[in-house]
Order: C-alpha cells, then sequence, then structure tokens
C-alpha cells in the first residue's frame, strides 16, 4: 500500500526529459522553502505547546515525505496528512502529495478512499492533540483539522484527479492516433506494392510478348539454316533456347507477386496504350455511362515514347474517371493531356457532383491515388490530388517523357512520421514547453498556502480565550509608577486632611496620598504610601475625624 505501480500510459520519455525534471525538482524546492518560512513564522494550533525536539522532528518528516511522494506516494500522503493534524503548516506539503497521488491513481474507488482517508487523519489527530493539550474544546480542533482536511488534501486530490484523467485521455488519443497513421502507411506501402506488381504484370506481358517474337523467329531461321547453312544451325538453336529460357526465368521471378487480374476491353495493354486514340476511347467509355467528359489533347501524340510513359498516362486517366464514377457520378469533367518541354501533363478535374455519394460509397481510402504516386515517382515524374474549392477533385501528374532506366529510392515518405516516433515525439519536453505549467504550479501552490493561512487564521481569532484580570493589588517592593498605576496619583487636601493625625512616618521616606477616601462614622478613612527612594517600604490605612458641621 505504500507505493503505485508505474503508469502504463507514460512513455519513456517523460521520465527521462531533462526540462521536466528540472523543473520538477525546482518546484519542490519553491514548495520547501515555502513551507520552512511559513512553519518558522507559525503559532497555530496545539503544536506551540509541543517540546522543541518534537517540532524538529516533525519538521524534517514533513521533508522528506514529500520528497518521497514519488517513490512512496500513499505512504507520504498518510504521513503528511497526520503530521498536519498536529502542525497545519503542513498542510502546504500535503496539498503536494495529494495532487500527486491522486493524479496517479486510476482506478476512482481506489483513489476516492484514499483522499477521504488522508482527510479524515488531520481531523482525528487535531481534536485529540487540542483537547489534550487543553489547546482549547474539541469544536476547535475539529474546525481547525476540517481546514487542512479541505484545503490541503480534498481540493488538490480533486485538482489532481482531473489532471490525471486528461493526461490519461490525451495518451490514449495519441496512441489512437499513432495506430492511425500506422495504419495509413501501411496501406499506403501496400498500395505501392500493387502497383509495382502491377508494373511487373504489364512488363511481364510487354518482354513475354517481345520474347515470343524473338523464339519464334528464332525456330524459323533454325529450320531455313538446316536446309541452306547447315553450320550455322546450332547457333539459330542457342538463340531460341535462350529465349526459351528467358521467359520461363521471367515467369518464375515475377510469380513470386502472386495472380493479378488482367484487365479487359479499353484496360487492355497493347501498342496502342496512352495514345490520343486510346485516351479518346476512356473518354467515351465515361461518356456513355453518363459522365460528361471534356476531352482535350495538346501537343504530338505519345506513340513514340516508352511504353511506360504511355501506360503510365493511361492509368492515371482510367483511375481518375473510375473514381468520379464512384464518388462523383454525374459531375461534369476536364480532360486535358499536353506534351511539351520534354514533359507529358495529364490533369483531370472534376466539379461538385449533382447529389452527394450514397452513405455506402464513402470518400475513398486513397489507395488507388497512393499507387498513381508511385508509378510516378518511379518515372522520376510528381503527382498532385487535391479537392478543389467548388466541391471537385483535381489530379495533375507530370512525367519526363524519357524517363530514366534508373529506379528512384524507395519512395517512402521520410518526413512522415512513424507511430513510435508519434508517441515519443508527443513526450518530448522541454524547459520552455514545461515552463507554464511550472508557472501554474506555483501559483497553485500560492493559492493552497493564502487559502490555509486565511483558514487557520480565522479559526484561531474565534476560539474563546479567558481574558486574565490584571493584578491590582499593591505590594511593598512596588515602584513609585506601579503604585501610582494601581491607586493614582497624590492628592494634596488628602495630605493636608492628615497632617497632624498620620501614624509615625518610617525615617528617610516621602509618602503619598492618594484620594481613594472612604467615609466612616467617625470620619473619613486614608491610605497612605511611603516610599524610600523609589521604591515603596511602608504603606497604612488611618481615619482621619472630620470637622463639625456649621450652625
Amino acid at each position: 500500500m505504500s507505493s503505485l505501480p508505474p503508469d502504463p500510459h507514460r512513455t519513456p520519455r517523460d521520465s527521462t526529459a531533462p526540462g521536466r525534471r528540472w523543473l520538477a525538482r525546482t518546484a519542490e524546492g519553491c514548495v520547501v522553502v515555502l513551507y520552512l518560512v511559513a512553519a518558522s513564522t507559525s503559532t497555530f494550533g496545539f503544536f506551540d505547546e509541543l517540546p522543541s525536539e518534537v517540532k524538529a522532528a516533525l519538521g524534517c518528516a514533513a521533508v522528506a515525505l514529500v520528497l518521497l511522494r514519488r517513490r512512496l506516494p500513499l505512504m507520504a500522503l498518510l504521513g503528511l496528512a497526520a503530521i498536519a493534524g498536529a502542525l497545519p503548516t503542513v498542510g502546504l506539503l500535503t496539498a503536494v502529495a495529494a495532487f500527486t497521488v491522486a493524479r496517479r491513481i486510476e482506478a476512482p474507488r481506489h483513489r476516492g478512499g484514499m483522499l477521504l482517508t488522508s482527510a479524515g487523519l488531520p481531523v482525528v489527530i487535531s481534536v485529540y492533540g487540542t483537547t489534550a493539550a487543553g489547546y482549547g474544546s474539541w469544536l476547535v480542533g475539529f474546525t481547525l483539522g476540517v481546514v487542512v482536511a479541505g484545503v490541503g488534501v480534498l481540493i488538490p486530490g480533486l485538482v489532481g484527479s482531473s489532471v490525471g484523467q486528461q493526461d490519461r485521455l490525451v495518451v490514449a488519443l495519441r496512441h489512437s492516433a499513432a495506430a492511425a497513421e500506422e495504419a495509413r502507411r501501411l496501406a499506403d506501402n501496400a498500395s505501392r506494392v500493387e502497383e509495382r506488381a502491377r508494373i511487373a504484370a504489364e512488363m511481364h506481358d510487354l518482354v513475354g510478348h517481345r520474347l515470343s517474337l524473338i523464339s519464334l523467329h528464332s525456330g524459323g531461321l533454325e529450320m531455313a539454316l538446316a536446309a541452306k547453312a547447315p553450320e550455322l544451325k546450332d547457333d539459330a538453336t542457342q538463340v531460341r533456347l535462350a529465349t526459351r529460357d528467358a521467359m520461363q526465368e521471367l515467369r518464375e521471378v515475377l510469380g513470386v507477386l502472386g495472380p493479378l487480374g488482367r484487365d479487359t476491353g479499353t484496360g487492355v495493354l497493347t501498342d496502342a496504350t496512352g495514345t490520343r486514340a486510346d485516351i479518346e476511347a476512356l473518354a467515351e467509355e465515361s461518356r456513355a455511362v453518363g459522365i460528361p467528359v471534356n476531352f482535350a489533347w495538346d501537343g504530338p501524340d505519345l506513340a513514340d515514347l516508352e511504353p511506360r510513359v504511355r501506360r503510365a498516362v493511361h492509368r492515371v486517366v482510367r483511375e481518375s474517371l473510375t473514381n468520379v464514377h464512384r464518388y462523383a457520378t454525374g459531375a461534369t469533367v476536364e480532360l486535358t493531356v499536353t506534351r511539351a518541354g520534354g514533359r507529358v501533363g495529364v490533369r483531370v478535374r472534376n466539379g461538385a457532383p449533382p447529389a452527394p455519394p450514397e452513405a455506402t460509397t464513402g470518400l475513398g481510402t486513397g489507395r488507388g491515388l497512393t499507387g498513381l504516386r508511385e508509378r510516378a515517382r518511379l518515372l522520376g515524374g510528381e503527382l498532385r490530388a487535391e479537392p478543389t474549392a467548388v466541391g471537385g477533385f483535381l489530379v495533375d501528374v507530370s512525367l519526363p517523357s524519357h524517363p530514366d532506366t534508373a529506379v528512384p529510392e524507395d519512395g517512402t515518405d521520410a518526413a512522415a512520421p512513424r507511430a513510435d516516433d508519434l508517441v515519443a515525439g508527443a513526450s518530448r519536453s522541454g524547459a520552455l514547453r514545461h515552463l507554464p505549467g511550472a508557472a501554474a504550479a506555483l501559483l497553485g501552490i500560492a493559492g493552497v498556502g493564502a487559502m490555509l493561512f486565511f483558514g487557520i487564521s480565522l479559526v484561531e481569532s474565534s476560539r474563546p480565550v479567558a481574558e486574565s484580570v490584571p493584578d491590582r493589588t499593591v505590594r511593598t517592593g512596588m515602584t513609585r509608577e506601579e503604585v501610582r498605576s494601581v491607586v493614582g496619583w497624590g492628592s494634596d487636601v488628602v495630605s493636608a486632611a492628615a497632617a497632624g493625625r498620620e501614624p509615625p512616618r518610617p525615617p528617610g521616606t516621602d509618602c503619598l496620598f492618594p484620594y481613594e477616601t472612604h467615609r466612616k462614622p467617625k470620619g473619613l478613612e486614608v491610605t497612605r504610601y511611603c516610599f524610600r527612594g523609589d521604591v515603596l517600604v511602608n504603606s497604612a490605612t488611618f481615619t482621619v475625624p472630620m470637622a463639625p458641621a456649621g450652625p
């Protein structure tokens, strides 16, 4: 019960970020300094009645527990709550521990039970200590304990619970975003592999066709040479066998890609694929199903270009028109193919559809465009696909007319964040990033300290205290000023009335006759105070006869 398991949502960098550790240590130092200042100037509660050794031990224990709150959070919170019942200023440190523990505990029942237990300890200890030390009634101890428990445990605990739930939600969202990004990356990779497999199948068709022609002509040449030049017949046979072996090896190498569905109709790859007639046929197919396509061609035909360039043009146009059929049925399409300056450009733009697509259609996965982007990259070109401002979509491709034979490096987006980088990168922390949080924490601690001081001061001011009655007794040995503060100044009238009627004075003294006479049946009662120097050495009370009243 003295420790908590590590937070499963914390990433490794959360616990090792130097900026965050530095700010945490700075905040801890500020809290300890504030506590020491408050403890050294406080006179609250029955703590002042304890021996100095006990006071020092409790103060050191409180500082040690707040520093150990991350390693032993539950023990630190319970210990600080118990000490706060005897020393209310420890409520400042208890607030820090309550925030930390409530932030880390995930189970609501466990968190609530721990906070209630910790809140009850200062109340019980304060009531017992106040009554046992005679500091006040049990009600005073109860009120003081409630203030410490509310400000030092419950309020920081509730704030810590809210912050902990927010932290866990943010971490869950990070992992969800990372998983979604990883899924998107895997889908893009699958689209690239699929497009490469399609290119390999097209190469198989093209190269296989050429090898078949070579094998056919080699067989005919072998038969002709057998009759006319027998010495060359073996050379022709070697060419035919080498061609056959090349076809077999090509099938074996490309066979690892798995079977692919063959295109039909205008999708069949021929020597006319990608030419103007082929693109016009694709546009006409779309018009036949109700898609208005405005086709424009600028520049020479593509018949003289390499097959891989023409097939890329064919694939871009066909995939773009297919997307219009699926997601923008009825939208007008602007299809433009240009050839100029050693580049071939394909631009397919569609407007907003007359009606939104069906719910089952969705917005598409984007895998087709990813495959087109991979094909363009392999040729050294680039593809741009984006929605337009009017609700349509634009696909713009630029390809070199004569691409290099070298295959570009892997087109995986190196700048795109990977799943691990998203989770780890989100937890990168520095001093500047966590500075606002540290400032908010310090302001919160200052607010807790202010509320704690105000609450304890209010309890102290309302505590009934028996007023002491000043001692009004005059005793020998008192100074002249002390006697005057009790009986007042001397009276010349009383001194004159006592002249000749007072008892003998002690030698070497001067006397004071205050005006505090009392009428008696035989006269006035007068008190005399005689001082030797400035110290009272004698006091005497005597009666002075009253003069008879006139006729």
